[in-house]
């Protein structure tokens, strides 16, 4: 399924320059994707998009701080939290953006998530809502995903 979004987010500079769904389904089999891939990467792509379209101007104006669950943290893993926190704190995501993020890694049904798919998920947000990172973050995000070297933090 990330084969796909990666392709999507290659392929097309803007979600809307995206196909309608079937003949994306289609031009996605041509190129030689699996179907049933196809299929739970159009389904948690439109997912992503409508919480992305909704509005909830309380949760984006939030200055609160984000307490995990358990479960969140068994499924995303420290090194995930980590790294939500530290595009959140570089103003990458807002309130809103985070608990799409998050959702969409629970979504998945992994665990734990690696860092390579949470960094997928936040470009793949990012993209759904027409916003492009800097080239600095580009790097964090889209860069090698080395997770036995820890981030420093200074």
């Amino acid at each position: 399924m990330f084969d796909i979004l990666v392709y999507l987010y290659e392929t097309y500079y803007r979600p809307d320059a995206c196909p309608e769904p079937g003949a994306l389904a289609r031009k996605l089999s041509a190129v030689g994707f699996d179907d049933v891939e196809i299929s739970e990467a159009l389904d948690w792509l439109t997912d992503l998009t409508a919480m992305a379209g909704a509005e909830h101007n309380d949760v984006v104006a939030s200055t609160g701080t984000r307490f995990y669950v358990v479960q969140e943290l068994d499924v995303l893993g420290s090194g995930a939290v980590g790294f939500i926190q530290f595009l959140e704190s570089a103003k990458v995501l807002s309130a809103l953006q985070r608990e799409i993020v998050i959702e969409r890694a629970l979504a998945l049904g992994e665990s734990p998530v690696s860092l390579g798919k949470l960094k997928i998920i936040v470009l793949m947000l990012l993209w759904s809502q027409g916003k492009e990172p800097d080239a600095l973050m580009f790097d964090d995000l889209f860069g090698a995903d080395d997770e036995q070297t820890p981030r420093l933090l200074h």
